[in-house]
């Protein structure tokens, strides 16, 4: 009789090894190579979206609260849309990318051709858990790749849910979910992958990229930052406009639980009570008089992350510093959208990255002394400006280094497929989104095709004077110069 108390297999290094290995032979059996593959499974995880889409909701709510409407557009949409692009675009994608060649290796032609990494780890974040476990693993099945994807614990609902349903949709011999947390992670780590794709904080990220270097693996690391808004009180902004673009950035967004989030606000000394003035309209515009009753606004997702977010405004550098908001409701896990004005930059809340609803303003004298501010500390994912200056707009493009930026609005790059999404510096490595996730989970490969007609003779010793003058024209390029050669002129 069987034991009702058998324990769950343990999914350790040896487990990781056998899986891993598994995965190898499935690609190296050339299925995932086929356009009709990798096309079949974008198209299952198209429908994991569209027929589970409540399912989806529910996990989303389960593990953050969210609303209906945020998690539909800013998860299941967007999903949507990256599988659609793929879908549609794929063809093109695989096909070789003819280049020139040079005078030097005439006649000839030369092309670029996209192939698969081979079997590639993708380790997910916990505040889109739906989305950012997913969007990758689409570049790496367009790419032509064998997957594991490891969702975070943090966000188990969503967990659960992707494993089951990814177990159901997709070819498992090439793609498979691996729950866990720290063990089955560090397991997974200590095996070699193709790539490794991660997805959170700079603290493990520097975790993955020392695991990834013992095997030479290639990283992309989609860290983030303090995302700087700067708000000019000179060029006759729209200042509602502004307003509502920064809180759908900020508290719009997981209640600022999103890495290209606003972090905090530089404006003018003298500016900055009209800005405040005008958010906190808005905000009760968006989320009533008891914001921590909304349900357009996500709940904190830990009670550590609300024990870190609460240590920020206790801190005796800033806690008088709150002009709106600041209520907590720690059984709930709930903070309301909370504004300080005037933080020290030597306070905690300005020394590391907030991802929460709490949004600081620093004042300067002059608004050109805000790039001065962002370009002392290390770069971020994303910076925004608002602003009708055109040459304040030129300069913060040249003068700011970030991921990426936004002029006039907050986080919707985001959702253009033709731009690259990724950090720079501390914020991450690579890049991803469109045409930029099948380019991070392929190799280009250079291929040049010769014939054997136009042997020259003149690459093979012995090395003559005029063999050498040929040789100098020919490397140069020169026209002119061969011509010369050939007549026996230096």
């Amino acid at each position: 009789m069987a034991s009702s108390t058998a324990k769950t297999k343990v999914f350790d290094s040896e487990e990781a090894l056998a899986t891993v290995k598994n995965l190898r032979e499935a690609f190296e059996s050339g299925n995932t190579r086929s356009y009709e593959w990798r096309v079949s499974q974008l198209k299952a995880l198209l429908e994991i979206s569209e027929k589970h889409e409540q399912q989806i909701l529910d996990a989303l709510f389960s593990d953050l609260s969210k609303s209906e409407a945020e998690a539909f557009i800013q998860e299941i949409a967007m999903l949507k849309n990256s599988c659609k692009t793929a879908i549609k675009e794929l063809k093109h994608w695989m096909t070789p990318e003819k280049v020139r060649t040079s005078l030097t290796t005439f006649p000839a032609s030369a092309e670029i051709v996209s192939e698969p990494l081979g079997v590639v780890l993708v380790i997910s974040a916990w505040n889109y858990p739906f989305l950012l476990s997913l969007d990758p693993v689409i570049g790496a099945i367009a790419a032509g790749n064998a997957v594991v994807l490891k969702p975070s614990e943090i966000a188990p609902a969503t967990s659960a849910l992707l494993a089951k349903l990814v177990g159901e949709y997709m070819d498992n011999s090439s793609i498979r979910v691996v729950e866990g947390a720290v063990d089955e992670t560090s397991a997974l780590l200590q095996q070699k992958w193709d790539k490794i794709f991660y997805t959170g904080n700079g603290r493990v990220g520097r975790i993955v990229m020392a695991a990834a270097a013992k095997h030479l693996t290639p990283v992309v690391l989609e860290l983030g930052g303090k995302s700087p808004v700067v708000v000019d009180s000179n060029s006759n902004i729209n200042l509602q406009v502004t307003t509502r673009r920064i809180i759908a950035g900020k508290w719009g967004c997981n209640n600022g639980q999103a890495c290209i989030s606003p972090d905090y606000i530089i404006t003018t000394k003298d500016y900055a009570p009209k800005l405040v003035d005008a958010l906190k309209t808005e905000l009760e515009s968006f989320y009533g008089k008891n914001p921590l009753e909304s349900k357009d606004l996500s709940r904190i997702v830990n009670s550590n992350h609300f024990a870190r977010l609460t240590k920020l405004l206790d801190d005796d550098k800033v806690s008088g510093k709150i002009v709106h908001g600041g209520e907590k409701d720690e059984t709930k896990l709930r903070i309301s959208p909370t504004i300080l004005l005037d933080v020290p930059r030597d306070s905690l809340i300005m020394s590391e990255e907030i991802f929460g609803p709490l949004l600081p303003i620093i004042t300067v004298d002059r608004i050109e002394e805000s790039f001065e501010v962002i370009n002392s500390g290390p770069k971020p994912l994303a910076a925004y400006i608002f602003t009708n200056n055109k040459n304040l707009k030129e300069q913060f493009v040249k003068t700011i280094s970030a991921g990426g930026l936004v002029i006039n609005d907050t986080t919707i790059h985001l959702a253009v497929h033709t731009l690259p999404f990724g950090g720079v510096g501390d914020s991450g490595v690579g890049a991803y989104h469109g045409k930029f996730s099948f380019d991070a989970f392929s190799h280009k490969k250079a291929v040049l095709y010769r014939s054997f007609f136009g042997d020259a003779s003149i690459r093979y010793p012995p090395y003559t004077k005029t063999k050498f003058r040929l040789m100098k024209a020919l490397m140069t390029g020169s026209i002119v110069g061969i011509i010369r050669a050939i007549f026996g002129k230096s």
